[in-house]
């Protein structure tokens, strides 16, 4: 695009997750020589006139001895990463006439140069694909080893920018289209290597199915994290909207996509010195946190009552709505987070209370202490808290076998149908409990029986439960139903939720 002696190219900046149109013009004048970039362009991209200057020397192409001015339009937006290399390097070739103008009015450029004239990728390939769908235009990048070829999208690659003398079109090469790999599901560890735990096995079925917050709590060693590691091999698969959304955030993060184009759910597990922005979010410029990596996925807080409380304080919001909002002065920036919550913990601070065979060594100050760290911040959004006992040795050694993936994943399949099928003839409980049943009951519209009733009555009643923990048990009593297909909740389902309050009973929760 050319005119009134300014020459412009499409470009993109990345935005949280998303890429936002940037025009890049370039105007010469007569004056000092130099390159000036303007438009509220951060030091990253002020570093590009250097790398530009040894490129295009390197490439062969004369740098014009004149004053250039870059201007990255809209002028009100920040502007970050390195991806302007290219288009700033582009434009300049092209008003000073050293390369063809034919192809780049329909062109979005985006890479990062290297001081020998190669173009190299950048972050948030995906995101560019999608501006560039969006926008009807042709992308240009390097190659990516993290690819991942959309659909609609002209993609097109460019290894070094001397190539640009014979113009655009003759210099770049067209990706391959299709999305390898995503037929076959990469092998994933399987929960019949988890022997001795059937009960926790069991729980983590009854999560999966209902999308249930779970806590394990037990003694180091128990078996927790291989557990928790082998929840996405029972998860349904990932939607495709999911996995677009996901596979963005990844590509943006610059963390390995593989997984994904295998059809492989997320895993994350922060540790727990992780801060408030690690976790949701933020930092200059804002990027998404733990909680949006594990979209579509699992996110597992391991020891968790060693998180600190502001930084678990922060995960109410995104777990409720599934999306991370936060506001800086630049803007707004919103970024996907659902995810299956998993955590675990020690039951105390030597890790032995209740063991069968070891001594707990802490006072009980220490221990209630403890406690309370796990009945704080995410109470609301933990349904199970599971036992996790150390295995029978003997069943170690004799390599016992248990339920495996295949099978709990059959229970959250059948779980999750039957779930599907009642809610859509009778609605969502949440939306029964507000508007249709109002004055049956806080639990009237999980469907409990007679006998239901009256076992939740008096579990409730014996445990001392609150409100919160009687909606609880009725959610995970509903969500076994599910599983056994039964439309109204029994006395059988509610005896079993109740098994899942696990040791620390109504306290986590």
């Amino acid at each position: 695009m050319s005119g009134s002696g300014v020459y412009a190219v499409h470009a993109a900046c990345i935005r949280g997750v998303e890429a936002y149109p940037v025009t890049v013009e370039v105007s010469m004048a007569e004056g000092m020589p130099g390159i000036s970039l303007v438009g509220m362009a951060d030091s990253g991209v002020l570093e590009a006139r250097g790398r530009i200057r040894c490129a295009l020397r390197a490439a062969g192409f004369e740098i014009p001895r004149k004053s250039i001015t870059v201007n990255l339009a809209p002028g009100d937006m920040r502007k970050s990463g390195s991806g302007f290399d290219l288009p700033i390097a582009v434009a300049i070739l092209a008003a000073s006439h050293q390369i063809p103008e034919v192809g780049l009015d329909d062109t979005l450029l985006v890479g990062e140069l290297a001081l020998d004239g190669s173009v190299c990728s950048v972050r948030g390939e995906v995101a560019y694909q999608l501006l560039a769908r969006a926008s009807g235009l042709a992308l240009v990048t390097a190659i990516n080893e993290q690819h991942v070829p959309l659909d609609s999208v002209d993609h097109f690659t460019l290894s070094h920018i001397g190539s640009l003398r014979i113009g655009v079109r003759e210099a770049v090469q067209r990706y391959p289209h299709g999305m390898p790999g995503s037929e076959h599901p990469g092998a994933q560890p399987d929960f019949s290597d988890v022997v001795g735990q059937e009960v926790a096995k069991r729980g983590m079925a009854i999560a999966a199915a209902g999308e249930l917050g779970l806590l394990m709590v037990g003694s180091p060693g128990a078996g927790k994290t291989m557990l928790a590691r082998r929840m996405t091999s029972i998860l349904p698969p990932i939607e495709e909207r999911e996995k677009q959304e996901a596979l963005c955030i990844h590509s943006v993060m610059g963390e390995a996509v593989d997984g994904l184009l295998r059809g492989v759910r997320p895993f994350r597990s922060p540790h727990h010195s992780i801060s408030a922005a690690g976790l949701i979010g933020g930092g200059r410029p804002v990027h998404p946190g733990e909680i949006s990596l594990a979209h579509g996925g699992v996110l597992f807080l391991d020891e968790l009552a060693e998180f600190s409380t502001g930084v678990l304080q922060t995960l109410r919001q995104p777990i409720e709505a599934g999306v991370v909002r936060l506001v800086r002065a630049e803007g707004a920036y919103s970024f996907p987070s659902r995810f299956q919550l998993l955590a675990a913990s020690n039951p105390c601070p030597c890790g032995y209370l209740g063991d069968r065979e070891i001594d707990c060594a802490c006072t009980p100050h220490a221990i209630e202490r403890y406690r309370s760290k796990l009945s704080g911040p995410l109470a609301d959004r933990i349904d199970l808290c599971i036992d996790v006992m150390r295995p029978d040795p003997e069943l170690v050694v004799k390599g016992a076998e248990g339920m495996s993936s295949a099978d709990l994943r059959e229970i959250v399949e059948r779980g999750r149908a039957f779930r599907t099928w009642r809610e859509g003839r009778e609605g969502k409980p949440e939306d029964l409990g507000r508007s249709k049943r109002p004055l049956d009951g806080a639990v009237a519209a999980y469907r409990l029986d007679g006998g239901g009733e009256t076992t939740l009555i008096q579990i409730a009643r014996a445990a001392h439960l609150t409100g919160r923990g009687i909606v609880r048990l009725s959610k995970i009593a509903r969500t076994i139903a599910d599983i056994e297909e039964s439309e109204d909740v029994r006395q059988t389902h509610v005896l079993e939720a109740s098994m899942f309050r696990g040791r620390t009973g109504d306290e986590v929760g």
